[in-house]
């Protein structure tokens, strides 16, 4: 049976000694509480650019790929949507959050803790042989603003994900939208302010799952896409061959931190047969259907992964006729690939 323990006796365990024990086989299930230290963000930061066409947009045509199963489906690559020097910030701030980098109050690891799978009801447990990664969670609503603004600057980011009504959102929301008529409206912040900042080390990774909707606790709004942004590059997105000397796994080469190899989001065919990677390259974000698409985060090989995800959030909007009540309906969808809560890589 499930046992309920405290948080920090949890996080008292190692991963090695996890690893060796009965907490793979019997989890803990312990209750979770995420508060976020304040964090200074200069005006500047993330303001939109002065020029948004270096925004490179680049849909996944599934149907030629080697996963045309998932044919109709939607995920779209965005590059240069910040820049490296952006991402270093936006991880220290993300440390700052956690506690880390304040010298009155030394914090282990800068706050990186270990990413836990979602229990339901503000409950978590490690699944280390699902998911192996450190996390920082930090809730704001003003990055994540910030953020979409930019990424809407590209009107056809704006257009697409503005309102979901019609043949076109299907796949995204099921056959409910047609049948009902149902019309679904991009919250007004766009994005959740939860922001998963994950951390991957060499040997680490999130095996495969489909992402679960997230919905609010007064029930307004929900979600209907991931949103993943890289924070640092990957020798395979720049097309950097691994070295065939002075490479040593894990370690500093030449007193240099060395890149980044492998960590790639992963879309898998169901049978795991066939595979489409996306690589991390900073400041590139990837929005993909929460829906259906079956992905995994592929072990980091060497280096380490640092990657921010979010969900994109949508209020039902029903259309009024005279005397009717506005009625807020969410309907389950039954048969869909589910993933144990809101799933990051």
């Amino acid at each position: 049976p499930l046992q309920t323990v405290t948080m920090a006796t949890m996080l008292q365990k190692s991963r090695n000694k996890a690893k060796n024990d009965n907490s793979i086989r019997n989890p803990q299930v312990v209750r979770t509480n995420y508060t976020s230290k304040p964090v200074s963000i200069p005006r500047s930061f993330l303001s939109p650019l002065w020029d948004p066409s270096i925004i490179e947009v680049n849909q996944i045509d599934f149907a030629n790929t080697p996963l045309p199963q998932y044919k109709g489906l939607y995920a779209v690559v965005l590059d240069n949507v910040l820049s490296q020097s952006e991402c270093d910030e936006l991880i220290h701030m993300a440390e700052q959050s956690a506690g880390g980098h304040d010298p009155s109050e030394p914090m282990e690891n800068n706050g990186w803790k270990p990413a836990m799978v979602n229990a339901g009801r503000n409950h978590e447990f490690l699944a280390l042989d699902y998911r192996n990664s450190d996390r920082i969670i930090w809730d704001n609503e003003e990055i994540m603003d910030r953020l979409w603004k930019r990424i809407t600057q590209v009107k056809e980011m704006k257009d697409y994900f503005s309102v979901m009504k019609g043949e076109k959102y299907v796949s995204v929301v099921g056959d409910g939208l047609v049948m009902r008529d149902e019309r679904w409206v991009i919250a007004p912040k766009g994005p959740n302010e939860r922001m998963r900042f994950l951390k991957y080390g060499a040997g680490q990774f999130f095996r495969p799952h489909c992402d679960g909707t997230y919905e609010t606790p007064d029930g307004q709004q929900r979600s209907f896409f991931t949103l993943h942004l890289y924070l640092n590059d990957s020798a395979q997105a720049l097309g950097i061959k691994e070295p065939m000397f002075g490479f040593r796994k894990g370690k500093k080469v030449d007193g240099e931190e060395e890149m980044l190899r492998g960590g790639a989001t992963t879309f898998h065919s169901m049978d795991m047969k066939k595979r489409l990677d996306v690589d991390p390259k900073a400041g590139r974000v990837l929005i993909f259907q929460q829906r259906r698409l079956y992905h995994s985060g592929d072990d980091v090989t060497a280096g380490i992964k640092y990657t921010v995800r979010s969900d994109l959030m949508y209020q039902f909007e029903a259309e009024k006729e005279d005397g009717d009540e506005d009625p807020l309906v969410f309907q389950e969808e039954l048969g869909r690939c589910l993933a144990v809560g809101p799933a990051s890589t």
